[in-house]
This record gives C-alpha cells, sequence and structure tokens, in this order.
C-alpha cells in the first residue's frame, strides 16, 4: 500500500509541475505588440505589463490617423485578446492621474 501512495504522489508532483510550468509562462511583450497590433491601425504610443482584476494583462494605447486612442488589453499568459475599446479624452485623462497618484 505503501508504494501505491509513493507512486500516486510521485505522478501527481510531476503533474503539478508540469500544469504550474506551463501557466506561469508570459509570452512576452513582443509577442503581445504584434497581437494588439493586429486590433487597431495606429503606433503604439505607451505600452505596460499589469494587473487587472487579478489578472496579468499587457496594454497597449494605439493612436490612430485621426488621432484617437484605442486600448488594446492581451492576456499576459495566452495571449488572448482580453479587450479592444475606443479611449475617451476623459477617460485617458483620467488614466493619468491614477498613475501619477500611484508613483
Amino acid at each position: 500500500m505503501k508504494k501505491v501512495t509513493i507512486v500516486f504522489l510521485a505522478a501527481l508532483f510531476v503533474f503539478g509541475t508540469i500544469i504550474a510550468d506551463a501557466q506561469g509562462k508570459k509570452i512576452g511583450m513582443k509577442r503581445a505588440r504584434e497581437i494588439a497590433s493586429k486590433q487597431a491601425t495606429g503606433k503604439i504610443k505607451s505600452s505596460e505589463l499589469e494587473k487587472e482584476n487579478g489578472k496579468w494583462i499587457y496594454s497597449f494605447d494605439i493612436r490612430n490617423a485621426k488621432g484617437t486612442i484605442t486600448e488594446v488589453n492581451i492576456d499576459a499568459y495566452s495571449g488572448d485578446v482580453i479587450a479592444v475599446e475606443e479611449e475617451s479624452a476623459q477617460k485617458e485623462a483620467e488614466e493619468k492621474r491614477l498613475e501619477k497618484k500611484k508613483n
């Protein structure tokens, strides 16, 4: 009985380590930038890795030819597009104010 328990626990440990390792690797800023660039046309004005609602994301502000900003959020682990939304001048100003407050 002890051998079965030891083998079971060892297998559980190995499996758990594999799962944790697979979930623990971020896609990287470069790859996230490539994904975000496909979501909105324009020039990336800012990018950051941040924790939002308990989830690590890459956030990009992309300014188009009209001067408006599209915010694109990419899941830092899976590379999935979480959100693509137009930012109003008011929302952009509020985000800048909150960032200054943090620093």
